[in-house]
């Protein structure tokens, strides 16, 4: 079994045929073809179900896609690894992370990371729920996660980040009494503007809702984080939102509130058990250090 041969298997499952996986990996459909036969004469068995239109896994298939992805990412580990020792640049960093932790922190570690590592080239996945995270991480297919605090990780290792506080946005007119601060109550009678369940800002807001025996009073929900802020300029409603979008809000317009008493949340820099990839570890001794700028 050979490297190239898992590459094609995983690019065929995440593009859904062989057209396009050939086209993602520019080479042509024929030798990927014979790679994906190739495979399947030495495991024994069909890995897809081929259809008129795509593909679709078998039984066998199915059962080889989370080690194919470990053992891709276990071979990145060594490839960087050995370049380290070498004294070579360069490599990549995967992290999946939740959105408003993508946002807040990660973006700014991000900042510091590449200015001590402008060679390592860095890729960033949201799947937005935070169960996703830890499953992505645990299967190999990112080395590091982002996820809420809250959420269980099993047996990953990680690291607290620093807490995120929290703010209320409203449209400029909106006729809540002047000043800078919002009680939860007054939240609680607010039309509001969410994320689905299982959101991190949603989990705030149902939590707060949760405490006063309310149900909040939902103006628009939507997965769309880039509608959020226009929405609240627009009068529909007012969100929360972690500080840097809050701020980001403000300069466009909307009223920032602070909530009292102070709501704050703070997300987890998880990884597997194992050696990490220098880029990695590099990433994680940086989250595990304060900011110095």
């Amino acid at each position: 079994m050979e490297r190239r041969q898992l590459e094609y298997f995983i690019a065929v499952v995440e593009h859904g045929g062989f057209t396009a996986a050939a086209l993602a990996l520019h080479v042509a459909q024929p030798s990927l073809s014979h790679a994906i036969r190739s495979l399947e004469r030495e495991f024994g068995g069909r890995l897809f179900h081929r259809l008129p239109h795509g593909v679709a896994l078998t039984a066998a298939g199915e059962a080889l896609v989370r080690p194919a992805q470990q053992v891709l990412r276990d071979l990145s580990t060594a490839s960087s690894l050995v370049r380290e020792v070498l004294g070579l640049s360069g490599g990549r960093l995967d992290i999946v992370s939740q959105t408003t932790l993508s946002v807040d922190p990660l973006a700014g570690m991000l900042g510091r990371f590449h200015r001590a590592h402008p060679q390592v080239s860095v890729r960033v996945v949201d799947p937005e729920q935070g169960p996703a995270v830890a499953q992505m991480v645990a299967a190999g297919q990112c080395e590091l996660g982002l996820v809420d605090a809250s959420v269980t990780t099993a047996d990953l290792r990680g690291v607290d980040l620093p807490e995120q506080e929290m703010h209320v946005v409203l449209p400029a007119d909106h006729p809540h009494p002047a000043g800078d601060t919002i009680t939860s109550r007054e939240l609680v009678a607010l039309d509001l503007i969410v994320t689905p369940p299982g959101t991190e800002t949603r989990a705030a807001v149902d939590d707060v809702c949760a405490a006063l025996g309310v149900t909040p009073r939902i103006a628009v929900e939507t997965a769309h984080r880039a509608m959020i802020v226009p929405l609240v300029l627009s009068g529909v409603g007012a969100a929360l939102l972690p500080t840097s979008m809050a701020q980001d809000a403000a300069l466009h317009g909307a009223r920032m509130l602070s909530h009292r008493p102070r709501l704050l949340r703070h997300g987890r820099l998880v990884w597997r058990s194992g050696p990490l990839s220098p880029a990695a570890q590099a990433f994680v001794d940086l989250a595990a250090s304060p900011a110095r700028d």
